[in-house]
């Protein structure tokens, strides 16, 4: 009997420069195994922020435990509502500022839960809980973290009332002085993870590639042909779909004229047309990163602090932050309604991609995830940081039950959720940030 073939679950098809990663595929479980051991299966953390707050009302479900209504912000989660936990009632009280400045000093403690020091070049803050999670866990993956994003800019000046502009436009921090900069352009995150960077081409490979421009398939295309010979008719099927995948990035990429987005000027009332394609594009990027088990870290920042985008494409013209500060204007809350109607659809579309895509035989990438997605603040008109909008997605392997709303009283702090967290992915800390007491109960 031939020995049956096995590959390695990091296994990369390379050729000229370029690395090219693969999703899971039966051929790289152990044999006479129907399922990866515990210890082989990855976990992974993707971190997700939305600028403004919530119009809490329209957020908020009437019921707690499982089957919990969905109020009109949440209605998109129906699909996936099993998936899915709404934890009302957390605090993250070390994000209030100095007197003002909610939206950045918000930001700054979004994941580190810490209360930053107010100056426009003197930055102080802390590491950031996908960071702790990346010095645990980042050196089985290619990355060991990525922070992606839909809006650029850079560390310096004031972006809200004396705040450095550093803690407006990241959320993820290496060490109380430097935040990790994000990735805005859907291009360079693609190049990044699927064409190339391999440490081991020649000069002459990597000049040959920029030359010829090829498809980053084009280079692994002997490499494609020899390992699908020696799979199987599942596994053939899995890798071509993978491959017409990557194939259907690449060219969506290269076709769309994607440039970075600014904040708008105040006198902005146009449409903003490429917006919803780069959303998707950065959606299909994350995807493919944690299917290829390229990094289990992701941060993600739909906008950032304080953003003026207008959302006129959806029915809701206007900056959103000025829309935010709402002033109990009905007109006002509708729009914010739509606004986190829009905002909850994109990060459904990554949630159910997730589901739809295997990570073993028995499990998706969803069920061996965790995602955190909140906001710097709760309203947009009081700035409060009580009663924060926050799911939670997946179940990191069994670990959690998602599917619930959970209300908690007395304002226990987010930094306690992300002390859970780091305990779920095997990191033991007793205590996270500023004011945490020890993990979050989610039972």
């Amino acid at each position: 009997m031939p020995r049956p073939f096995r590959i390695s679950r990091r296994a990369m098809l390379g050729g000229a420069g370029t690395l090219l990663a693969l999703p899971w595929l039966e051929a790289m479980s152990p044999v006479g195994r129907k399922v990866r051991a515990a210890d082989e299966t990855a976990l992974r953390f993707l971190a997700w922020y939305v600028p403004n707050g919530m119009h809490m009302p329209s957020w908020t479900p009437q019921n707690s435990g499982p089957n919990y209504d969905l109020p009109l912000i949440l209605e998109p989660l129906a699909p996936l509502q099993a998936d899915v936990s709404v934890l009302t009632g957390l605090a993250n009280f070390p994000a209030e500022p100095e007197v003002s400045g909610d939206h950045a000093s918000g930001t700054s403690a979004f994941l580190t839960a810490t209360h930053v020091n107010k100056s426009e070049s003197d930055i102080y803050n802390n590491i950031s809980v996908d960071q702790v999670l990346a010095n645990a866990l980042g050196h089985m993956t290619q990355h060991a973290s990525l922070q992606l994003g839909l809006e650029g800019g850079g560390n310096i000046g004031n972006c809200d009332s004396g705040y450095s502009c550093a803690y407006a436009r990241n959320i993820s921090w290496a060490n109380p002085t430097t935040p990790m900069p994000k990735l805005t352009e859907p291009q360079v995150v693609f190049d990044l993870l699927f064409a190339g960077f391999d440490p081991t081409a020649t000069t002459a490979e990597l000049e040959a590639r920029r030359e010829q421009r090829l498809s980053v398939l084009d280079y692994a295309l002997d490499d494609i042909k020899s390992l699908r010979l020696k799979l199987g008719k599942s596994d053939q099927i899995k890798l071509d779909q993978h491959l017409t995948g990557v194939h259907d990035l690449e060219k969506r990429i290269n076709d769309e004229a994607i440039v970075p987005i600014c904040e708008l000027p105040p006198n902005w009332s146009g449409l903003y047309g490429d917006f919803p394609t780069q959303v998707d594009l950065m959606i299909d990027i994350m995807l493919l990163a944690m299917q290829c088990d390229l990094t289990r870290i992701i941060t993600f920042m739909f906008q950032n602090a304080q953003t003026n985008r207008d959302y006129t494409f959806i029915g809701a013209p206007g900056s959103h932050h000025v829309i935010s500060h709402h002033m109990s204007i009905q007109q006002n809350h509708d729009k914010l309604g739509i606004i986190g109607q829009w905002e909850i659809l994109q990060f459904a579309k990554l949630l159910q991609r997730m589901k739809d895509t295997p990570d073993t035989e028995e499990s998706n990438l969803l069920d061996n995830s965790l995602i955190f997605f909140s906001s710097e603040i709760s309203d947009g008109n009081s700035h409060n940081h009580d009663n924060m909008p926050v799911l939670l997605a997946g179940s990191a392997g069994g670990a959690v039950t998602p599917g619930r709303h959970l209300v908690f009283p007395n304002d226990p702090p987010v930094a306690n959720l992300f002390t859970t967290i780091l305990n779920t992915f095997g990191v033991a800390n007793n205590t996270f940030g500023d004011d945490g007491t020890g993990p979050l109960s989610l039972l």
